[in-house]
């Protein structure tokens, strides 16, 4: 049995989105201790940024004319589908980055979306049993004088719920800059108490998707 990881923030050392995919992940590994888990780390190891176009590009130019680009790019693509798609479930921990998805999580989608078993008309992880973390650092909820600024979670929920069709449970912290920037010690108390709301909830969502296949 196989638990697809992947991680986007740029810090691990400090990663709130890392620290609540480890809550997702051990609740996994307890059901199931003899599975293994495939780590992708998108910001250690970005997918190259030429990769997309080289994929695309590679379905309307002749063999004989493909570029060493081409190749990799279709390996690269076939390899990010093939941990996607021979994973039992999915884990994914992004964090909000200047209002928007991770630029290494968009290069990954934008490629592993050129293959064609999970392209708009592959879909073949239609039904699979997913985790998203996002965190972010300031609030954006409705009511918030920055509503509407959190241009990821939408995003990500779009291409893995209605894209890719993965059966999709969210994980979502904000707040995780209280305690960093000084200006936001007004809101330390609610911080916290989202913290350990986020916690309960990456718990509650490990044993979900460790549910979602038998031992």
């Amino acid at each position: 049995m196989t638990l697809f990881r992947l991680d986007a923030s740029i810090l691990p050392a400090t990663s709130s989105s890392r620290e609540l995919g480890d809550l997702v992940e051990a609740e996994w590994l307890a059901a199931h201790p003899s599975s293994t888990v495939v780590r992708r780390d998108v910001a250690a190891d970005p997918v190259p940024a030429t990769a997309w176009r080289d994929s695309v590009t590679s379905g309307f130019t002749p063999a004989e004319a493909q570029t060493d680009g081409h190749r990799e790019a279709v390996a690269l693509r076939t390899q990010l589908a093939d941990e996607l798609i021979g994973a039992d479930a999915l884990l994914f921990t992004v964090p909000l980055y200047n209002y928007g998805v991770s630029q290494h999580v968009k290069t990954w989608f934008d490629l592993a979306y050129t293959d064609p078993r999970i392209d708009p008309t592959g879909t073949a992880l239609r039904g699979k049993a997913a985790t998203l973390v996002t965190v972010l650092g300031g609030n954006y909820e409705p009511g918030s004088p920055k509503e509407g600024w959190d241009h990821s979670t939408g995003w990500l929920r779009r291409v893995f719920e209605d894209v890719w069709g993965l059966d999709l449970t969210v994980v979502h912290r904000p707040f995780t800059l209280v305690g960093v920037n000084p200006a936001l010690d007004a809101f330390t108390d609610a911080a916290a108490e989202l913290k350990a709301g986020a916690e309960r909830a990456a718990v509650d969502a490990g044993r979900t998707l460790a549910a979602s296949r038998a031992a």
